[in-house]
């Protein structure tokens, strides 16, 4: 596993989600949106998956797997490249569920402000429909690609 600096784990803990590839059993990429219950200075990112649907029968067939987050205001991003494994809940469950329900609080309140701010009537918070975690995957970070333009990367 690779290292992770801090500066690394505080942009990906400050994500709303990531965009998760991995490789179909026809070797085409399949990209979804996941969220990230941990991440750690060893190289290792914990997601939830929802749905167990695309990139759960995915990792059952090839373990690669590519975790990417960008910044658009910034204009900066990192790719985390390696290997993931699906993890069942049954231990973890009840830490996993607090944290989840601690995301998910989050979100509703950031959307409900929004929408206050912005003056919107719609009462929709999808987030409260979500269904609950049944697995994570876990992910072994083997490299780490800096999106942001070279020209842009302080020296």
């Amino acid at each position: 596993m690779q290292r992770l600096s801090e500066e690394i784990i505080h942009f990906f803990r400050k994500q709303g989600f990531v965009i998760v590839c991995t490789i179909d059993a026809q070797g085409m990429p399949h990209a979804s949106c996941k969220d990230i219950i941990r991440i750690s200075r060893d190289g290792r990112v914990y997601l939830l998956d929802l749905y167990m649907r695309k990139t759960f029968e995915n990792l059952k067939n090839n373990p690669h797997i590519t975790v990417v987050a960008v910044d658009e205001a910034s204009f900066t991003g990192y790719s985390l490249q390696g290997k993931g494994k699906i993890m069942r809940l049954e231990r973890a469950k009840k830490t996993v569920n607090r944290l989840w329900l601690k995301k998910l609080s989050a979100r509703i309140t950031s959307r409900i402000l929004q929408n206050l701010r912005e003056q919107k009537s719609n009462s929709h918070h999808f987030e409260s429909l979500l269904p609950q975690p049944q697995y994570m995957i876990v992910v072994d970070v083997e490299r780490v690609v800096d999106l942001t333009p070279a020209h842009l990367r302080p020296k």
